[in-house]
């Protein structure tokens, strides 16, 4: 059946074929051996069979042996849970014989522990019933010496009774414990107050030994015993304080504040002597009636200085707050105020020294000394903590204070008049010494003062005066400001130097003077320094107010204002410079537009008008940078708003001169570069040391006279044809204004149908500002880099020397 198929296959596939005779010859060919390569074909599958057949057979006899080894395994498992189960049984076994073994030990634990705890118990309620009869008998003898000792074990042992309060003869113990105490303390008092009347001032002549054993009885009873002892004590021994310096005595007033000190040390060396041993230590009896002797002295002097605050002056209250912060700084160093409620919390230390600011320093100690300059080397010894005593009296001085403030106040006052009679009467700083260009001495002078009384102030109240002083601080600093230094600034001349076209082609260099003389360059110097170094010290003064004022009016310490102040002086001295150099110039920039640039013949060397304006430059930056040195960041925004100022004033004076011929293009194309160069040079030009201008000041210049020699390169090239022109234009400058291209089109001296033209295929050749632009008269453009330009400048100077 297949060979029938392959038949009619091959028939109909060579009836679809028309094969070539030499084709079907080699197909013969090609067949000769046919039979040879099925039969070696089918000898190959027979041999595939033989494999399969042995693979099969194989498999067959694994399953086999698979399936005898799974029973093996299942037997064997059997086997092994039957044994454990045998080994649990067992264990079941064991443990109920050692459950029944142990039984009666566990019996015999709980018997003996209820047994130890049992006896325990009748022992305490043995101790506790002796003690409580102990304790009753020896408080009706008064041996308060066996009482503290045995009171407090009572009190121990009760504590182990807690839980039986309910058994009636354990609550009935209990009681007689508290109305032994209750009994002990109501007989304490009664000893005391014998001992210690509260009429009279007389004391006894030494300590009691009774006393003292009431007092260790104390240590046990209710605190409020306690506490009641220490009051009336300390209430007796300062009685005769409050006799002698009462309101209406003499001794009384600030001016013998002294005495009121001198009473209370005399009294705790009394106290010492006679008590020292009665008191308990920990009681800390010394300190304590310190303590209330600053309290009672606060309240008394308050009271007094309301009643007489007409008396009040300023000497004499800075006396009297002297003697008290000493007086706490005493009760500092012997006491270590374990027994006041609040503790003022440590102050940040103060920073380094550093140049003249007082703020950098550390603040000298009571003697008022300073540390020497071969010692600032050595480290420093750790801050001593604060006094806990600050202001235990002294506070009672904060609502006279307005007395203080107010002579600041006048001080202050007085101060800046001196400083502007000083500088009126010294005169300005000169050129070429030592003060030239330096900090005004006034400045320093001030915020030491600033410091002193800022300190003075802090060891007073770091309250509402602190506020107040910060208020006077404020007002004086912008006096400072505006009498000092704004008032000093010289003030700049409106006219022009007189210097007419002719006379400045002329005249010879070093003929020229600038507005301002070398002296006044000199004080606008030191104006700006001194501005700037109030700046930085009236922020640290700022920072050093918070620190010093208390926490809660942090807030309100805020010299923005006045550091704002200096920032627009240091500007005003700034611009006072730039327009200076700016105005010398302009004769110069004049003399420039008004050349006939359209009848130059040849291109020669720099023109007068750049020899002019790089005489000035040579003449004025010299003095300001040498007298700006140790501002050089002020130096270098003074080079920056001069190069902002000069570039578009020359551009502007760039479109007056016209119309430009070919030939005066070139020359004024020359002319651009070598004040570029100039400019380039400019912080560093006429120093010994070359310094390389900051990136972000020779960015400004190098787009700025690019634009300029850009300018130039658009009047120099060829209007015709207009397209060209116009396409270079705007290649060039980048500029869509039709106002600047009026102008490159009046340098090149064009006619106004000309003009017109051009400016309407101007407008047309603009590209489309892309959507949502605001649509300007300016437009963006991609622009050559600085360095292509400065490529093409290049090639252009090359050009003008073969010429020349």
């Amino acid at each position: 059946m297949i060979e029938e198929e392959e038949f009619e296959f091959a028939e109909d596939l060579e009836a679809i074929l028309h094969l070539t005779p030499e084709v079907q010859l080699a197909i013969e060919q090609s067949l000769a051996n046919i039979d040879d390569v099925v039969n070696k074909i089918r000898l190959k599958i027979r041999r595939l069979d033989d494999n399969i057949r042995t693979v099969v057979r194989g498999q067959t006899n694994v399953g086999q042996d698979g399936r005898q080894a799974l029973e093996e395994a299942q037997i064997a498992i059997q086997q092994l849970f039957g044994k454990i189960k045998d080994i649990k049984d067992k264990a079941e076994k064991s443990e109920q014989m050692v459950k029944e073994i142990t039984r009666d030990i566990k019996q015999l634990d709980h018997a003996k522990r209820h047994l130890t705890t049992s006896i325990t118990t009748l022992n305490h309620l043995h101790m506790l019933a002796g003690g409580v009869d102990s304790l009753e008998a020896m408080t009706r003898k008064r041996q308060y010496g066996e009482v503290a000792n045995l009171l407090q074990g009572v009190v121990n042992v009760l504590e182990h009774f807690h839980k039986y309060m309910g058994i009636p003869q354990i609550r009935q113990l209990s009681e007689r414990v508290k109305a032994a105490q209750s009994e002990l303390g109501t007989q304490i008092l009664a000893d005391f107050e014998e001992a210690f009347p509260s009429q009279g001032s007389k004391r006894p002549g030494g300590p009691s030994n009774v006393l003292r054993d009431a007092c260790l009885v104390a240590n046990v009873l209710d605190p409020r015993i306690k506490q009641e002892i220490i009051k009336k004590f300390i209430r007796q021994h300062l009685s005769e304080y409050l006799v002698l310096f009462q309101e209406n005595q003499d001794v009384a007033w600030l001016d013998k504040i002294d005495r009121r000190y001198a009473w209370i040390k005399r009294q705790l060396v009394d106290y010492e002597e006679k008590y020292g041993r009665m008191f308990p230590e920990e009681w800390c009896m010394t300190e304590r009636i310190a303590v209330e002797f600053c309290h009672i002295t606060r309240v008394e002097l308050a009271k007094v200085m309301r009643t007489r605050a007409k008396e009040i002056e300023v000497k004499l209250l800075l006396f009297a707050i002297q003697r008290t912060t000493n007086f706490e700084g005493l009760l500092a160093k012997r006491f270590t105020g374990c027994t006041l409620t609040d503790i003022p919390g440590q102050k940040r230390p103060e920073s380094p020294l550093e140049s003249t600011n007082p703020f950098l320093e550390d603040e000298p100690g009571e003697d008022g000394g300073t540390e020497k300059d071969e010692d600032l080397a050595k480290p420093r010894k750790p801050k001593a903590p604060d006094n806990p005593f600050h202001g235990i009296v002294s506070k009672c001085f904060e609502p006279h204070l307005y007395v203080y403030i107010e002579s600041q106040d006048k001080n202050l006052g007085e101060l800046i008049d001196r400083f502007v009679a000083d500088f009126r009467a010294q005169g300005p700083p000169k050129a070429g010494t030592e003060e030239g260009g330096a900090v005004l001495p006034s400045c320093a002078d001030l915020f030491v003062y600033y410091k002193k009384c800022m300190v003075q102030c802090s060891q007073l109240s770091t309250g509402e005066p602190m506020i107040a002083l910060t208020t006077i601080f404020q007002k004086f600093l912008r006096e400072y400001a505006w009498k000092i230094l704004s008032g000093n600034l010289p003030k700049s001349s409106s006219n022009s130097g007189g210097l007419t076209i002719s006379s400045l082609l002329k005249e010879k260099e070093g003929s020229e003077a600038a507005k301002f003389t070398v002296d006044e360059l000199c004080l606008i110097c030191s104006i700006l320094s001194t501005a700037e170094y109030c700046l930085a010290t009236t922020q640290q003064l700022e920072e050093k107010l918070k620190e010093k004022v208390d926490k809660v009016l942090v807030e309100r310490i805020n010299l923005t204002g006045e550091m704002d102040t200096f920032s627009t002086v240091i500007s005003n001295s700034i611009q006072l410079l730039v327009q200076d150099l700016d105005a010398a110039c302009d004769p110069a920039l004049t003399a420039m537009s008004k050349m006939p640039w359209q009848s130059v013949e040849h291109v020669g060397d720099q023109s007068p008008y750049v020899t002019s304006i790089i005489m000035h430059i040579k003449q004025n930056v010299p003095i300001i940078r040498d007298n700006l040195a140790s501002t050089r960041k002020y130096f270098t925004q003074f080079c920056i708003k001069f190069t902002n100022s000069f570039i578009p004033k020359f551009i502007n004076h760039l479109f007056r001169c016209k119309p430009i011929s070919m030939v005066g293009a070139e020359q004024l194309l020359l002319d651009t570069h070598s004040l570029k160069t100039v400019l380039l040079d400019l912080p560093s030009i006429g120093s010994q040391v070359l310094r390389k201008a900051p990136a972000s000041y020779t960015k400004i210049v190098v787009k700025g006279m690019t634009r300029a020699e850009m300018i130039l390169k658009v009047v120099m090239a060829p209007h015709e044809p207009p397209v060209v022109f116009v396409d270079n234009y705007i290649k060039l400058l980048a500029d869509g204004n039709p106002e600047t291209f009026q102008k490159i089109l009046d340098m090149k001296g064009l006619k106004r149908s000309e003009q017109s033209s051009m400016l309407e295929l101007f407008r047309q050749r603009l590209p489309t500002p892309p959507s949502g632009a605001d649509g300007g008269p300016s437009l963006s453009f991609s622009t050559p880099t600085p360095e292509q330009e400065s490529s093409r400048i290049r090639k252009l100077e090359k050009l003008i020397k073969k010429r020349l």
